[in-house]
């Protein structure tokens, strides 16, 4: 028993996010001035801001943030927006390259911000994000 103890301590523990989804929206929500999960056909939009329907999603789940987006964008008749969410720069910026290639290359019209660094102010500058 004493073993079996002793190995479960020993093994790695798979860390998961630091925070839910619903932080981060409530972050961008309030920095951005949006509205948070409001009703559409098929789901809810994240954020929804006066300019942008805007999916909040971990940096691992790029590629669906493609399509929520999208169909938010057209159940609203606002942007596509997403918020990708960078918990950690070496493992998530990968995915946040490929989700702004695949945009370009694709001239999808979708605006791209990243979690944290696009909602923090610059040295003087205070407020949230600009909207492109």
């Amino acid at each position: 028993m004493k073993m079996v103890l002793l190995l479960s301590l020993a093994l790695p523990v798979s860390a998961g996010p630091s925070h839910p989804e619903r932080w981060y929206q409530e972050r961008v929500a309030a920095s951005l001035e949006g509205k948070m999960e409001v009703p559409v056909a098929n789901g809810r939009v994240d954020v929804l801001t006066a300019s942008h329907a805007i999916e909040v999603e971990f940096a691992s789940k790029w590629k669906q943030s493609i399509g929520q987006a999208l169909w938010y964008s057209l159940q609203t008749g606002k942007t596509a927006g997403v918020v990708l969410i960078i918990e950690k720069q070496e493992r998530d910026a990968p995915h946040a390259i490929r989700l702004e290639s695949v945009i370009a290359a694709q001239k999808l019209p979708i605006t791209v911000w990243r979690w944290p660094t696009d909602f923090v102010p610059a040295a003087g500058i205070a407020g949230p994000p600009q909207i492109r």
